[in-house]
């Protein structure tokens, strides 16, 4: 693997965990919002964490395929 490619392969690893990391802070984040309501707490809807956890999910199968997106993306700029 030459050094464009590995740049490549690191650029896509770390979208991938930047997506994931974001969903978990925002599911966090809604959690907390649903716990904390006042005066008394609501309970978290499944739509809501559905599209929340969508993220994390579009984050593992880049992490899964990150070789063959890395190359593709590595062939789009001549690198």
């Amino acid at each position: 693997m030459e050094a464009n490619e590995h740049g490549a392969l690191t650029l896509v690893r770390m979208v991938g965990v930047i997506l994931m990391i974001a969903s978990v802070l925002e599911f966090g984040l809604y959690w907390a919002e649903c716990s904390l309501h006042k005066p008394e707490p609501v309970h978290m809807e499944a739509v809501p964490v559905i599209l929340r956890c969508l993220p994390a999910l579009l984050g593992a199968v880049i992490l899964v395929k990150s070789r063959a997106i890395a190359e593709w993306v590595a062939d789009k700029l001549d690198l």
